[in-house]
């Protein structure tokens, strides 16, 4: 069985291990049971689904695990989908959580998410004031915890955007650094599509009347929504700085390019003092001034001098060289 975990919970307390078999999830008045499956067969899933009536559209989406973040309602049963998400190498890799909530019920199931709930389980538990609340407050807690994966992927980003930031400014970006460039914006571009379906979940489950939903529980989601929101800006602020960056390369590559094809261009004008009184003096002509002069060498390479240092003074007062 791929079952992580099923207790039964009363008062907020863990009173014992639900055996997933008819007589062992049988509940008294006033439990709930939480179970906790990663990426179950059918069979599994059919089980539970025939214990607590789970609805036949929900478990298709839990089986194919190919959806999008959304919460929706069959009579009193409240099915909730959400991403998770982890950043590893260069790719942000997603997976799926479905919760499906009853009077009575949590059912968590995960899907490609490499992060464990068992810290998160041994952090309700600590707190049995809350978990007194029930099904509702677990499935706050699983969302919190969620959202909470997302912080670390936001400020790994960050780190990598500020270093090549720094890069752009102190030499030109390499081919390498441009496709990074691409490839975050991209990823972020990804991650923003999952955010505003997870803040919209958040919302719903804020706001809207549910059922299994106490009221004292749901002004705990305005908490999950506000930190998806702020997620959800820093991935905006992080697209924008991106482009900034490919931007500002691109500025300050075309002003070191500038910088040297003047710099080329002075050296040019200098080299071309010495090369057109050379060519004039290589010229194979008889008659020709100066030709039979005893100071013309000198005189020639002085004149050359001058005329030279006068230019290099010149582009150096202009900023040239």
């Amino acid at each position: 069985m791929t079952v992580v975990s099923a207790y039964v919970y009363r008062k907020g307390l863990r009173v014992r291990e639900a055996r997933l078999t008819e007589a062992g999830l049988e509940l008294r008045p006033g439990e709930f049971v939480w179970i906790g499956l990663v990426d179950p067969d059918e069979a599994e899933l059919r089980l539970l689904a025939n214990k607590f009536k789970l609805h036949p559209l929900a478990v298709e989406d839990a089986l194919s695990a190919h959806q999008l973040p959304k919460v929706e309602v069959y009579g009193h049963e409240l099915f909730v989908v959400a991403r998770t998400a982890e950043f590893s190498g260069d790719q942000i890799h997603y997976g799926e959580t479905h919760i499906f909530m009853g009077k009575s019920y949590v059912v968590s199931v995960r899907h490609g998410s490499a992060r464990a709930h068992t810290a998160l389980r041994a952090h309700l538990e600590a707190s049995p004031a809350l978990l007194n609340h029930g099904p509702d407050y677990v499935v706050h807690g699983i969302l919190d915890f969620i959202v909470d994966g997302y912080q670390p992927i936001v400020e790994e980003i960050e780190e990598e955007v500020l270093a090549t930031e720094t890069r752009a400014l102190d030499a030109f970006l390499l081919r390498a650094d441009v496709r990074r460039i691409f490839t975050l914006r991209g990823e972020l571009l990804r991650f923003r599509r999952i955010l505003g379906p997870m803040e919209e979940v958040a919302s719903k489950l804020e706001h809207l009347s549910l059922p299994g939903l106490d009221a004292e529980v749901r002004p705990y989601f305005r908490d999950v929504a506000d930190h998806v929101r702020r997620v959800a800006n820093r991935v905006e602020g992080l697209r924008d700085v991106l482009s900034s960056v490919f931007e500002v390369s691109n500025l300050l590559e075309q002003q070191r390019q500038g910088i040297i094809t003047r710099k080329l261009a002075a050296w040019a004008a200098i080299l071309a003092v010495p090369t057109a009184i050379a060519g004039i003096y290589g010229m194979n002509f008889q008659f020709m001034p100066e030709l039979h002069w005893q100071f013309g060498y000198p005189t020639t390479l002085a004149a050359i001098l001058v005329l030279c240092c006068g230019l290099y003074a010149a582009f150096r007062r202009s900023g040239w060289l």
